[in-house]
């Protein structure tokens, strides 16, 4: 109970003596750690990554341009900058600087972080940019002149608030946002959806869609795909699912709605005559049943009418699931994975059916295929069937190629340097059994000359929640600062994550969520039999679900590991759908205050679980990281995590950064000093190999 809890003040974000405590401990968390010989290498060699000029420039397109916000020493905030497609191609791009942010910040007195921005095209001058002070969630909306490259006077704009906006046209928006009392969800997300008119005040937009307080949010969707304009909106009404409206009359007072038939966790989108419909749970419709997972296609106008004459693009088997999709003026485009590698797939629509290429992809990397088509400029665009291709592997540095619908050639553009010297070094995927008898694959990134005595210095990552896939990535800094040195590093693919598609995920949620912990203490302790490590060598690492996933395994398993590093965690599930945006993801973990929800969350839940601790149970060393303006995920869990901890005589590290957000820092220096503190923290727990 609430009432039971000594340190509820903790939960007081900005209060004095909550503020106080956190600079206290980070005074101490510092003082230990930046004081350690390896601290101020591993800083340097991390912001010298993640500041290098060679890093690929991740573009957006809006028409003949494409945009990119690059951050480096110079621009710890972020310049927006532009260049065409011609130009980007090249190995030095000549760039258009858009917006100066750290120029912006200074000029206006605010600590200003990219938030990202919503252009109208085709013409793309009108553009809406989302600000966000420190990296919260919570944005400032301004609107923006693109050919001008100025903030439109008396333009829209929107005050700090979880905000969604929508263009209909030049002068009309759908906003849903902080309104007052009653306009936002239990979650902290709209809930009411207005049409807004320039130079109306926002009191004065009209309301024109509602959704229930206890939905996780409202929003308005807007295509405007020439010869299939379509509009509507849909409610969140949990975490995966929601209920969809495509209006057919637009009336701004009394508009009419026509329900879009799905099942509510299905995900549903138009591609211009056709609809896809992406599965979650098996569906039985005109006879027949579709698995969860699958990706089905049908005539847009026909499934309106309510037929169901529905073709499948993709379905899942025991190895292979449907990662993201990507849409072509023609084809669809699917990102796979297969046993956890990547896979791509071009799909495209003939006259007798529809024809499947797979694209050559690498074994154990990622890939990620997405479409350059921009449908607002009709059949005159020359990216209608071109798409990005980028590739990556633990290893294996970054590479971009342009590719096109129905051609195996592509077109290098972009290529990563090598950031840590990877020879000697090498990859394998393993299996380890749970409790209950599943197979829990896990990746291995060995260094260069690992030892064969079981002291390996080994860092095991896990997240295992929201149907997310941990996929290869390239290490770069990790690279420089664990696997150079000598560590292992490995990356288990726990139930609950997406790696498998949604059986997998649904596998370990509410009153399962408990199989997400036995797989990662399944894979610790195949590592440990193995003989890679030991427990004293052994560190676990996790943020958000992560962080849950890392607290509760360390008072289940402690004598397993050595060291944690708990990232912006939930720790308390007795309180967390109170705190910010915790109301949204009871679809993962169920309800605190159903008793019967209580009963699993309970034998869990971290915060609660330490007080059942005997004192002479040994527990590894804990480092705390979270973010005192992270909106989303409440900096309280892990303040009084570490302060129920200290009270009971353990001396956890706790490093809270003022700024950041839920991702922990606002910009590149702030993320290296974050990284150095957590990799100080675990090389001078795990052991340097002798």
């Amino acid at each position: 109970m609430t009432q039971d809890d000594p340190f509820l003040w903790l939960e007081d974000v900005l209060g004095e003596r909550a503020l106080a405590w956190v600079r206290e401990r980070n005074a101490l968390t510092e003082g230990e750690l930046q004081s350690l010989p390896g601290f101020e290498p591993r800083r340097l060699a991390t912001l010298q990554v993640l500041d290098s000029q060679d890093r690929i420039p991740v573009v957006h397109r809006l028409g003949e341009h494409f945009y990119n916000l690059w951050q480096d020493a110079e621009h710890p905030r972020g310049l927006w900058r532009r260049t065409t497609l011609d130009e980007y191609r090249r190995p030095q791009p000549a760039w258009e600087t858009v917006l100066d942010l750290d120029a912006l910040g200074a000029a206006e007195g605010e600590n200003w972080v990219w938030g990202g921005a919503d252009a109208l095209g085709p013409a793309y001058r009108r553009c809406l940019l989302f600000l966000s002070r420190g990296g919260a969630d919570a944005q400032v909306v301004r609107e923006f002149d693109l050919v001008d490259q100025r903030f439109v006077d008396g333009g829209f704009f929107v005050p700090e608030a979880k905000s969604s906006l929508h263009w209909i046209d030049d002068d009309t928006l759908y906003i849903g946002s902080d309104f007052g009392p009653g306009s936002l969800t239990d979650s902290g997300y709209p809930r009411v959806i207005k049409r807004w008119r320039r130079g109306q005040t926002l009191a004065d937009a009209v309301t024109v869609f509602e959704g229930a307080s206890t939905d996780v949010a409202a929003d308005a969707w807007v295509d405007r795909t020439p010869g299939f304009q379509r509009s509507g909106f849909y409610r969140s009404v949990g975490f995966y699912d929601s209920k969809s409206f495509l209006l057919q009359a637009d009336g701004a007072l009394q508009p009419t709605l026509q329900p879009i038939s799905k099942p509510d966790d299905a995900a549903f989108a138009f591609w211009r005559d056709r609809v896809l419909i992406q599965l979650r749970s098996d569906w039985t419709v005109a006879g027949r049943t579709w698995l969860r997972g699958s990706l089905l296609v049908a005539d847009a106008d026909a499934y309106l009418r309510g037929e169901r004459e529905l073709t499948a693009q993709f379905t899942p088997s025991a190895t292979r699931s449907l990662a993201s999709y990507s849409l072509t003026r023609s084809a669809v485009l699917l990102n796979l994975l297969d046993n956890v590698g990547g896979r791509l797939e071009e799909l495209t629509p003939q006259a007798n059916g529809w024809q499947r290429r797979e694209v050559a992809t690498p074994g154990l990397g990622t890939l990620a295929a997405s479409a350059l088509h921009d449908p607002l400029l009709g059949d005159g665009d020359a990216l209608a069937e071109a798409y990005w291709l980028r590739r990556s592997g633990f290893l294996e540095p970054d590479t971009l190629e342009l590719a096109r619908t129905g051609s195996d050639q592509r077109t290098p553009v972009k290529a990563l340097p090598a950031f840590f010297d990877a020879s000697g070094m090498r990859v394998e995927q393993r299996f380890a059994r749970s409790a209950d008898g599943t197979r829990v694959p896990y990746f291995i990134a060995w260094p260069r000359q690992p030892r064969n005595d079981g002291r390996n210095p080994t860092l095991l990552y896990g997240y295992g929640g929201f149907e997310v896939a941990l996929a290869p990535w390239y290490l770069g800094a990790a690279g420089r600062t664990w696997l150079e040195p000598g560590g292992v590093f490995v990356v288990a693919n726990l139930r609950g994550g997406g790696e498998f598609g949604p059986e997998w995920h649904q596998a370990a949620i509410k009153a399962n969520k408990q199989k997400s912990y036995d797989d990662f203490a399944a894979v610790a302790e195949d590592l440990i039999a193995a003989g890679i490590t030991r427990p004293e060598h052994l560190g676990i690492q996790g943020g958000s679900n992560g962080g849950l996933l890392v607290g509760a395994v360390m008072l289940q398993r402690p004598e397993l590991f050595g060291a944690v590093v708990c990232r912006v965690p939930l720790l308390d599930m007795r309180r967390f759908h109170k705190l910010l945006a915790g109301a949204s993801w009871m679809a993962e973990y169920g309800d605190p205050d159903r008793p019967e929800d209580w009963a699993w969350i309970s034998a869990y839940s971290p915060y609660q679980k330490l007080l059942d601790l005997a004192p002479e149970r040994e527990l590894p060393a804990v480092l705390f990281i979270t973010s005192t303006r992270d909106d989303r995920v409440h900096p309280g869990h892990a303040r009084k995590m570490a302060a129920r901890l200290l009270a009971l005589g353990r001396r956890p590290l706790y490093w809270e950064n003022i700024e950041g957000g839920h991702g922990g820092a606002a910009d590149n220096a702030q993320n290296a000093r974050m990284r150095a503190l957590e990799m100080s923290f675990l090389w001078q727990r795990l052991g340097a190999p002798a």
